[in-house]
Formats: C-alpha cells, sequence, structure tokens
C-alpha cells in the first residue's frame, strides 16, 4: 500500500492529544456553582491550557493561579499563570507553591476550589517540609529520576518530604470544597499518583516510602531521611474528614487517547490493536520486547494480521548509566530500532504526549529497519549510544526526533508500531 509513514505516525499522535483537549474534557465535568468564590487552582505542564479552557467554559467570576514549565503558558483573561522548572524544581516554583498555599487559606464552607492538575506538578510545586529546604527537594527529584522506580513509588517518597503534595493542598483549603479536575498521565490512572496528589490523598504511608527508597538503592541525604523517618512526615488519610465533600475527576487517560489513536487508524484503513495503556518498566527492555512482537508480526502474521498499527501506553523508566541526551520514550525506541535492525516494513513513533521527553525539545522520535544502518553511516553506534543514555544523540544524528511542541495536555507516552 502507499502510505508515507512518518505523516501516518503523526496523525495519530494529533488523534491521541486531540482527544484530551482540555475545554472538550473539562467542559463535561464542570462542578456545580458555589454561593460563595470560585478559586482556580493548579499545577503540571498543561495547567495553563487547562485554565485557558476553564475560563471560556465557566460562567461566572474565578480567580486563581496556575504553575506550567517555563515555555508551556497560555494567554489568560483572569487566571494567572506563572512558569517554574521541570524536571528539576527551582525557586520560581517554590515561590508558585507558596502562593497557591496561601490562595486557598481562610477559605468558607460555600466556596469552591477548583483543582486543574496533569503530569509534572510534582516538580513544578516544590514545598520542603520540616527543616528540609529546596536543595534538599532538588536532591530527592534527581535521585528519583536517576533510580528506575516506577511513578508509584517517585510520588510516594514526593508526597513524604513536601507540604503541599498527598492531599495536603485540598486539607489547607477546608472547609471549602475542592473539585480536582485531573489529566491523568499515570499508569492505571490512580489521580492520587498524578503530580503527587496535592489535593488527592492515598493511603500510602512513610514505611512505603521508605521500603521504595531501600528497593530501588536510592542515596537520599541524611536530613532527608531522618525526615521520612519522623512521624511528621506523615500525609493525611482518605478518611480524613477534611476531605468528605470534595469531588475527583480523571478528565483525560491514556486509555481514551488510545482509543482515539485506533480509531484515526482504522479510519485511514489500517487495523489497530491496543497492547496496554498502563505499561510500565525499564525502557529499553519494554522496547525490545515491542521489537519482537513487531517481528513477529512482520515474518508470521502473529499474534495480528498486518497490515497492523500496535498502540500501546503507560510511563516507562530510565535506570541512569551515564549522563546522556535523551528520554524514556527516544531511549525505548533506540532498543526497538536495534530489535528490528534490517527487518522491511516496520516504522514506529514514540513520544510523550505533553511534547517533550526528557529535558530536550523533543517529544520523541521516528524509527524504522534502517535507522541503525543509517546512524551507523553518520558515525553513530546505537548499542553505544543506548548504553550511555544518549539516545537523543542518535536520532538527532539521522534526523528523525519527532518535535509537535508543547501540546497542552498530558496522558504520558503513546508508542504506535506500523507493520506494513
Amino acid at each position: 500500500m502507499t502510505l508515507d509513514p512518518k505523516a501516518f505516525l503523526t496523525s495519530i499522535f494529533e488523534a491521541a492529544v486531540a482527544a484530551a483537549d482540555p475545554e472538550l474534557t473539562i467542559r463535561k465535568h464542570l462542578p456545580a456553582k458555589p454561593k460563595g468564590r470560585t478559586i482556580v487552582i493548579g499545577a503540571g505542564k498543561g495547567s495553563a491550557q487547562m485554565a485557558a479552557a476553564f475560563e471560556k467554559v465557566w460562567d461566572g467570576p474565578i480567580e486563581g493561579l496556575v504553575v506550567t514549565r517555563y515555555g508551556y503558558g497560555a494567554p489568560t483573561k483572569h487566571l494567572e499563570v506563572v512558569e517554574a522548572a521541570h524536571p528539576v524544581p527551582d525557586a520560581a516554583g517554590l515561590a508558585a507553591a507558596k502562593r497557591l498555599q496561601g490562595i486557598v487559606s481562610g477559605l468558607g464552607e460555600d466556596d469552591l476550589v477548583v483543582a486543574l492538575v496533569c503530569g509534572g506538578g510534582s516538580a513544578l510545586l516544590p514545598a520542603p517540609a520540616g527543616n528540609l529546604t529546596l536543595a534538599d527537594e532538588i536532591a530527592v527529584n534527581e535521585a528519583l529520576l536517576a533510580s528506575g522506580a516506577p511513578i508509584s513509588a517517585m510520588n510516594t517518597i514526593r508526597k513524604h518530604v513536601s507540604t503541599i503534595k498527598g492531599g495536603r493542598l485540598a486539607a489547607a483549603a477546608w472547609p471549602a470544597r475542592v473539585v480536582s479536575l485531573i489529566v491523568s498521565d499515570i499508569p492505571g490512572d490512580n489521580p492520587a499518583l498524578v503530580a503527587s496528589g496535592p489535593t488527592v490523598p492515598d493511603d500510602a504511608g512513610r514505611a512505603d516510602a521508605l521500603a521504595a527508597i531501600k528497593a530501588y538503592g536510592m542515596k537520599l541525604p541524611d536530613v532527608v531521611m531522618a525526615h521520612i523517618k519522623s512521624p511528621a512526615s506523615e500525609a493525611p488519610h482518605p478518611d480524613d474528614p477534611k476531605f468528605a465533600r470534595n469531588e475527583v475527576h480523571v478528565i483525560a487517560s491514556a486509555a481514551v487517547s488510545l482509543e482515539a489513536a485506533a480509531s484515526e487508524a482504522k479510519r485511514q484503513g489500517i487495523e489497530a490493536v491496543i497492547l496496554s495503556d498502563a505499561l510500565e518498566g525499564e525502557a529499553r527492555e519494554v522496547g525490545s520486547v515491542h521489537a519482537a512482537i513487531a517481528r513477529e508480526v512482520a515474518a508470521r502474521n502473529r499474534p495480528f494480521n498486518k497490515p497492523v498499527l500496535i498502540l500501546s501506553g503507560g510511563e516507562t523508566t530510565v535506570t541512569l548509566r551515564a549522563k546522556g541526551k535523551g528520554g524514556r520514550n527516544s531511549e525505548f525506541l533506540l532498543a526497538f530500532a536495534i530489535g528490528i535492525n534490517g527487518v522491511e516494513g516496520i516504522d514506529a513513533l514514540a513520544a510523550d504526549t505533553d511534547g517533550i521527553d526528557g529535558s530536550e525539545d523533543n517529544a520523541g522520535a521516528f524509527c524504522n529497519g534502517s535507522t541503525v544502518t543509517r546512524m551507523r553511516a553518520a558515525n553513530v553506534d546505537a548499542k553505544a549510544m543506548l548504553a550511555g543514555n544518549n539516545a537523543w544523540t542518535a536520532f538527532n544524528a539521522v534526523d528523525d526526533l519527532f518535535v509537535p511542541g508543547p501540546t497542552g495536555t498530558n496522558v504520558n507516552d503513546l508508542r504506535a508500531i506500523l507493520v506494513r
């Protein structure tokens, strides 16, 4: 069949992102209007777009503030948007977190707080607890990013060194009612794990945090370990009466976006299958498994008949072995490219739906059976690049980076593999 693989895979990504459009999803989950004030707060890489969308669909006075990543702002009329650093927290994020805590304090039971929360909020809201400092929270964040731990373990640790995560921001808003509208980038869509749940508590305690630190061999500063071991680190529990009137709605997720991607493929005449919306694990290992599935389809028409688009979502992890340039999607795809080297008829895209993979400006990358050969021609050793966590450099050398720019939403990773 005649098909431009890159254009096709790009259209699949765009369909997945469109399904998580904040204006569409927020409109479906508007809370009842309060007798008192309506305060809007938020954090995440798509929070500015969520704030702009909320302004369009809310009929009434609003005030408030959201914090997003540098360069991810959006124009708003009534809600203030501030920018801070991601993935490593900075002083701007610290100041924004303090302002959010101040905004929700002193409210009454007739007031409404609408929390617009999406992925990235953990780093954007540093709020060190006890005697901890911003430097301590940065050290924790860097250790988590290098550990290879799943997002659930990371966020359990994060909330135990914070005065804002783990439901604490919602507790600070009591007795006002808090309605959380959440765009999930978490495998399984547990709202308490998105951005470390500033307005959504869960039952994970400090014993769970300490167990995760031990299991993944993390080396945290002594002052951080002392704080987590102390009773003062415990976060509020879901059965706390302060949360009794609150509502939590997951308004967009990987599952919905993957279904939209599959529908777009079928519209273009390609059957699609969804492996899972909640895959986790080491990025390079998940990439190798996906490559094995793609080879099987290409060679034997099993477990799916070709042509087919194989989709998956979720959030892989990367255990840092070196200080190369990359992200989990490009690392996944480099392992995948090595696994399909020389196999014709396979094209793939792996990208983060927020538009950024790691710390560079790409969302991910494209590859096919010739990628490793083309890298070799450009004097790039694919296996050496993978060993050095340097996937960005490898794909940049063959002009296969995918750079859509900030999308305004975040429903985790999209992996799309076309077997023609």
